[in-house]
């Protein structure tokens, strides 16, 4: 399977990031490792980090970096690089900036999200193709709305709907609350939540599991096909928040 196909299915929902109850919790500094297992082959790795951005003490930048590795990238060297640049007002969250690029020896897929909140006006370039859309409140990017969900998750306050400006388009994310679970990892055993995200009319599943001693950061998430074929993904390092 592709690299940039297992990212969507995956990091483009991948939860990974402390939780925002105020602004001195943002973490500034911080970096998750996750291998990428399809069918039992290690295919993949991601790593991604939050840090201040130098703007201002209320900007931080959130950073998804993915690339094939072992025999799958004998085979197609996908490389992914998502970065977004946000603003913590009070309890809100802000997105600045949004761009995704994703590179096959050359870049193949580029996508850059500019928030206009003095306009109201979402900029959006697909590769050449530009679009404005109306900004309304609570609208996140792809990255900053993970980062919603983890603080919404320790504030007891999980509302399971994110409005997303994807692209050029605004979409709803649905989530529900799993219960709990005990998952393994190479950083050791985690007590967990365990959440789903729900596409309505779809078959494919896809369940990740919340560590709350690691402040709800994903130690797990799982993707299975309407073919029932599982891809997996796990953390193996951390730093910044053990």
């Amino acid at each position: 399977m592709q690299l940039y196909k297992l990212y969507t299915l995956f990091f483009a929902l991948f939860l990974v990031s402390a939780p925002l109850v105020a602004d001195e919790q943002v973490p500034t500094s911080f970096k998750a490792t996750y291998k990428l297992y399809y069918s039992g082959m290690e295919v993949a790795e991601t790593e991604r980090s939050i840090s201040k951005s130098g703007n201002g003490n209320n900007e931080y930048i959130y950073r998804s970096e993915s690339r094939t590795i072992g025999l799958a990238s004998v085979f197609r060297k996908d490389h992914i690089v998502e970065e977004s640049i946000w603003r913590v007002t009070g309890q809100q969250l802000y997105p600045l900036d949004y761009s995704y690029v994703r590179f096959r020896g050359e870049i193949d897929r580029e996508v850059n999200i500019h928030f206009d909140w003095e306009n109201n006006l979402i900029k959006s370039k697909v590769n050449k193709k530009t679009r404005e859309i109306p900004l309304t409140s609570g609208v996140l990017d792809k990255l900053l709305y993970q980062y919603a969900i983890m603080r919404d998750l320790q504030n007891g306050d999980f509302p399971e709907t994110y409005t997303i400006a994807e692209g050029s388009k605004m979409k709803t994310y649905y989530f529900k609350h799993m219960g709990e679970d005990k998952i393994n990892t190479p950083l050791g055993d985690f007590d967990t939540i365990k959440v789903e995200h729900i596409k309505p009319n779809d078959e494919r599943k896809l369940v990740f599991w919340c560590a709350p001693e690691l402040n709800y950061l994903p130690v797990k998430i799982e993707h299975t096909e309407e073919d029932g074929k599982v891809t997996t993904a796990v953390i193996h390092k951390l730093a910044g928040l053990l």
